[in-house]
């Protein structure tokens, strides 16, 4: 009787089983660099979102590009979503690579650095000569920051750091710095805050934006599992994919390969980015 109610037991869970569809999520670990405040919170529909397609994904913040870089290098996280400047140094370093970036509601994917200044300064001149003599902000490794003026004007500089483009911009209006570096995406948002500050001067190059750059430690088959589902999201019009696009204010991603590094790699190594780089100059 006992092995009657054992078989009839086994033969109900395989009834059971077979007739319901469990999907087994896989686990993904990204984390967020911020360039300003709360870029890291816009992120949260991404969880489920993945969610919707199999992938557990959870989300790691980070304090600011330096505090990133680090704890990226050292592990715990299969991707990030990353500034060009410490994507490009991980690509140098040989650490990670890229896979996608997101294209903005207004068609762009890419930035640059612009220098601010207090309004009536001189236009800059493309050379280093024109910041002789300033106290120069900008955010630590970015490449819209302090990798285009170290591009410049070399490692050994003194330079005054910000954990944010935003946070440079700030300090440039309180008059604790005579020229911030930023990324022109972020000055374009804030500019209005700021009218006795003007833009003097650009880099002519361009940088892939936000990038999600994947640990060379991370399963193949997943990665291209994640990649698949986020080139999917332009022409996905589920609740999911809707709330992750406006909240990002993004169309979808495109794919983004180290030749879309190239003008943000040049930079790199002209700022002294090596593949002993430590994050720190």
């Amino acid at each position: 009787m006992q092995r009657l109610i054992t078989i009839l037991a086994l033969a109900i869970l395989a009834l059971l089983f077979g007739s319901t569809q469990f999907v087994q999520a896989e686990r993904f670990k990204i984390g967020i660099m911020q360039d300003k405040a709360g870029v890291a919170q816009s992120y949260a529909p991404m969880l489920k979102y993945f969610e919707s397609k199999g992938v557990d994904v959870t989300l790691q913040g980070y304090r600011d590009y330096v505090d990133a870089a680090v704890k990226f290098e050292h592990g715990g996280v299969d991707a990030m979503v990353a500034g060009s400047g410490v994507a490009g140094s991980m690509i140098i370093k040989g650490i990670a690579y890229p896979i996608a970036r997101p294209v903005s509601v207004d068609g762009t994917s890419t930035y640059w650095a612009v220098i601010l200044a207090p309004k009536g300064s001189p236009p800059y001149t493309g050379g280093s000569d024109y910041f002789d003599g300033k106290e120069i902000i900008c955010s630590s490794l970015a490449s819209s920051g302090e990798f285009f003026a170290r591009s410049i004007l070399g490692p050994k500089r003194e330079l005054l750091t910000a954990g944010s483009h935003g946070i440079a911009i700030k300090a440039l209006s309180m008059k604790q710095a005579d020229i911030a570096i930023v990324k022109n995406r972020v000055w374009d948002s804030e500019k209005e805050k700021f009218p006795s500050l003007e833009q003097v001067g650009e880099d002519k190059g361009e940088n892939p934006n936000n990038t999600m750059i994947i640990s060379n430690k991370t399963d193949k088959a997943l990665v291209e599992k994640v990649k698949n589902v986020l080139l999917g999201l332009a022409d996905d019009n589920s609740p999911q994919a809707m709330e992750l696009k406006e909240s990002l204010r993004i169309t979808g991603y495109i794919p983004t390969t180290e030749q879309d590094f190239l003008h943000t790699l040049n930079l790199l190594k002209e700022a002294g980015v090596t593949r002993d780089f430590q994050f720190a100059y």
